[in-house]
């Protein structure tokens, strides 16, 4: 028997404080995220476990003194709710097996889990070797400047893994590129506006567009609309027409999961008007990106068989008299160069009037399979569930490209379990989120006791 099945006995109280921290609205760059914080450190601090802030956007638990130092870090911001939801996204919703709720699987979730297991280890009395933390930060989804400041001032563990990812272990992460470009002024004159989308990492599900254009264009427009690839509707306003697109949200990391509302809406609009009457932004989209997603008309389409393909997000679009922008999220391959595919988009915005500002790069992460940590995890997922876990690559970027070559991602979710991160509906399996907290318990374990 593994030693992760303790973790069971604390099976209704986790269930009940995951109702509190989905509870709490922290989305990514607000104040709740703070609050979030500061419920953590309480709730470990009743526990009877050391916990304590770090700089102003993280903190850790921390368990055991002297050996090697090992961590196991999560997040607790979250992104935005979005739209078609069948419960309240910030309220834990129990249903035909699953937990729902935003957060659930991306990380609240996990992070729970992570401290239970330090109570865990605390209340049976086992002896360590080592120092485990769980480390939490609120800035995970805007770029993981919260584990910049971090370890700024305490230092990186030997051994670490975050559990913000998939089952089996994270060999390799893309690299990841988050771009804003934006013209010295909106130029259009049929297209007056245009909005969609709330983070550069996820794929957006609703956009819309106002225009100034004839009551023939409208109708031609609207019976285009019945050949292109979404969901479209059509209102007249004071404004003007005003269409409305539907998608399917998604993670940046798996556009081909979701519909962009924001490319559907650009590709319906630009094959009924000319590009100029567009403006340049919805011009360069496009022209340069369209609805593919693997950045072909870019010139940075490629692939490797470690990590698989590039994939290109437009994460929002925002256009209204005076300014134009949008945003773009870009998973490229560990074998290649993120400079080398940022100058190419920058020289195709040169020629088109576009400007290209950096806003985030986080480089690839490519781990030796035969490390220390991807042989503990290893064990420890093969004591719980009787079989050794395989390696892969993620579009997804965790804490891990954070960890300086001595962590990896490593659950919560299963192959082939629904979870819908970064879309409606966010959720996790009961039982499949209790055999993560088994899995956890036993890698926290082996970390403190062994190392």
């Amino acid at each position: 028997m593994s030693f992760g099945i303790n973790i069971m006995k604390y099976k209704e109280d986790i269930i009940a404080d995951l109702t509190e921290l989905i509870a709490i609205q922290s989305i990514s760059g607000t104040d709740a995220c703070q609050e979030a914080l500061d419920w953590m450190i309480n709730k470990a601090r009743q526990f009877g476990l050391k916990a304590e802030k770090v700089g102003n956007n993280a903190c850790h638990v921390e368990l055991g003194e002297g050996g090697k130092l090992c961590g196991v870090l999560s997040h607790l911001d979250v992104v935005p709710e979005g739209n078609n939801w069948n419960s309240l996204p910030f309220e834990l919703s129990v249903g035909d097996g699953y937990m729902y709720g935003r957060g659930i699987a991306d990380d609240k979730g996990a992070a729970l889990v992570n401290l239970y297991c330090l109570r865990a280890l605390k209340e049976m009395g086992v002896e360590g070797k080592n120092t485990i933390r769980a480390i939490y930060g609120i800035d995970e989804e805007r770029g993981m400047h919260d584990m910049d400041e971090y370890f700024g001032i305490e230092p990186i563990p030997e051994l670490s893994f975050t559990p913000d990812s998939e089952y089996g272990i994270c060999q390799y992460e893309k690299g990841m590129l988050q771009l804003e470009l934006y013209a010295d002024t909106h130029d259009g004159t049929t297209l007056t506006q245009m909005h969609s989308g709330k983070a550069v990492n996820a794929v957006p599900d609703t956009a819309y567009a106002l225009l100034d254009c004839t009551e023939n264009e409208d109708h031609q427009l609207a019976r285009l609309a019945d050949a292109k690839k979404g969901s479209f509707e059509f209102y007249y306003t004071i404004d003007g027409m005003m269409v409305l697109s539907r998608g399917e949200a998604a993670h940046a990391s798996t556009p081909e999961k979701g519909l962009n509302a924001a490319t559907a809406l650009i590709d319906l609009l630009t094959s009924n008007f000319a590009l100029p009457t567009m403006g340049t932004i919805p011009a360069f989209i496009s022209h340069y990106i369209g609805t593919d997603i693997d950045g072909v008309m870019l010139g940075i389409k490629m692939r490797d068989k470690e990590s698989g393909p590039l994939t290109v997000n437009v994460g929002t679009v925002h256009i209204d008299e005076g300014y134009a922008t949008c945003t773009m999220d870009i998973r490229y391959p560990v074998t290649a160069n993120g400079e080398e595919i940022l100058d190419k988009i920058r020289k195709v915005g040169e020629r088109e009037g576009v400007h290209v500002k950096l806003l985030e790069h986080n480089p690839p992460l490519n781990m030796d399979k035969d490390s220390d940590i991807i042989r503990l995890l290893s064990e420890s997922y093969e004591a719980v569930m009787g079989e050794k876990p395989k390696l892969y690559a993620t579009g997804g970027g965790t804490y891990a490209r954070k960890l300086g070559g001595k962590g990896v991602a490593f659950g919560p979710v299963f192959p082939g379990e629904e979870s819908n991160m970064h879309n409606a509906n966010e959720c996790l399996s009961v039982e499949k989120y209790f055999e993560h907290a088994q899995i956890c318990l036993e890698s926290i374990y082996n970390l403190y006791t062994k190392g």
